[in-house]
């Protein structure tokens, strides 16, 4: 497997562009399958994850074609087989995505339970009671979820909780239900509203869009065309992270501040200086870090996938920082291998107890998932000596080219393939 080493003790400077945003890409593609007409995607991000859905929209049938510079084509009109096998949908979580699409377009669907990342239970319960509200019949059987539904029907859905691969699952399906559906308790993240507009652009019609309540009125059709994916706004608050740890002086380009408000405040709180202006983030690091109390929370709530990020930050803040993790039971991974870095932190339920240490020092440490490999990385930054992480294939499903990236800004880091 690959490993990347960390030189720590570089100060980051200078600009670097964030890709097109995963988990918006991700929901689109699957989307894809509900146009009758050719669809064109920018701003694709070159990423594992993309060619995994990639490979199951394939499966179908779907002809497909990546473009040097982010461009994806799709072709629906040849979709003609209804299953997402195990192999595939095992990889991914998002690769769930698909199922509500498929039943409204063409009536049946059998897709595999979903992998991905070990960081928590994350039911697809949600997603099965929500297109049963719109007349899906669905059994569970070996592994598979089978759904059934020729005539799909509008239907207020109350969600249990506001999740988005639920929300993103049930307004596909609605987009071509009967009449008109009401989704509430709606997660709100960016990267649903993106969808919703993907589909708005396609001849949809919903209302609510960036709200907990989402007003879906069933069409006929959705046509086809094209369209830019958003921004990544978990890439650009890593790199603020990075940026700031290193008392560097980083300027994040091709952004969406207004999506990383939660993390801007947070780093202000430390002590960082950023300058937000239209589409660019600047950030300065301070002499000094401040402690900061800080609880994951759905949209616009501090993001889950940058928590680890930022507890390795507050690894070397003067005093003690207490992290709340309210949305992923098993979020805390990467704090044993941050502790073997020097790190002092503490489990407490779903606290981390961070008291800041002078330093962290150089150590090979192991990445469990993909957002735990960001943090061990920002964290070998700033350690004395080098840091050896291994198992970083997890980035690769999130992250385009961190490593270049990095090295652009100053950073020391190198990655060796298998073997070397």
């Amino acid at each position: 497997m690959d490993r990347i080493l960390i030189r720590g003790g570089s100060r980051l400077q200078g600009e670097v562009q964030v890709s097109g945003a995963k988990n918006a890409a991700l929901p689109i593609m699957a989307a894809t399958i509900l146009c009758d007409e050719p669809v064109t995607l920018e701003n694709v991000p070159n990423l594992v994850d993309i060619d995994s859905m990639e490979r199951i929209l394939c499966c179908f049938g779907i002809e497909t074609k990546r473009e040097v510079g982010g461009i994806f084509r799709v072709e629906p009109k040849t979709l003609r087989w209804f299953e997402a096998p195990y192999d595939l949908v095992r990889k991914m979580r998002a690769s769930f995505f698909v199922l509500g699409p498929l039943v409204a377009k063409s009536g049946q669907a059998r897709v595999s339970m979903p992998g991905g990342c070990a960081i928590g239970r994350r039911p697809v319960d949600i997603h099965i009671k929500a297109l049963e509200k719109l007349g899906v019949e669905i059994a569970v059987s070996h592994g598979y979820v089978e759904a059934h539904g020729l005539e799909l029907r509008g239907a207020e859905i109350v969600l249990d909780f506001p999740s988005v691969g639920a929300t993103e699952n049930v307004l596909m399906a609605a987009t071509l239900a009967k009449g008109e559906s009401v989704i509430r308790n709606a997660a709100r993240e960016p990267e649903v509203s993106d969808l919703a507009n993907f589909l708005v652009a396609m001849g949809a019609k919903i209302e609510g869009i960036g709200t907990d309540v989402l007003h879906v009125q069933g069409v006929q059709s959705l046509s086809g065309g094209a369209y830019r994916v958003i921004p990544d706004r978990i890439e650009a608050e890593t790199f603020m992270v990075a940026g700031a740890m290193t008392g560097g002086d980083v300027t994040i380009t091709d952004a969406t501040p207004d999506h990383c408000t939660s993390v801007i405040e947070k780093l202000r709180q430390i002590g960082a200086r950023l300058d937000v202006t239209d589409g660019k983030i600047r950030v300065q690091g301070p002499d000094e870090f401040k402690p900061v109390e800080v609880s994951t929370m759905p949209y616009p709530g501090f993001p889950t996938d940058s928590q680890a990020q930022l507890m390795a930050l507050l690894t070397i803040a003067k005093g003690t920082s207490i992290v709340k993790e309210t949305i992923f039971e098993n979020r805390f991974m990467h704090v044993s291998e941050l502790v073997r870095l020097g790190a002092d932190i503490t489990i407490d339920g779903n606290c981390a107890i961070v008291k800041g240490v002078p330093n962290l020092s150089g150590s090979p440490i192991m990445a469990s998932d993909l957002r735990a490999s960001a943090a061990l990385i920002l964290a070998g930054l700033i350690a004395r000596g080098e840091t050896e992480v291994l198992r970083v294939y997890h980035l690769d499903r999130g992250y385009e080219h961190i490593e270049a990236k990095l090295s652009a800004l100053g950073a020391n880091v190198e990655r060796f393939r298998r073997g070397q």
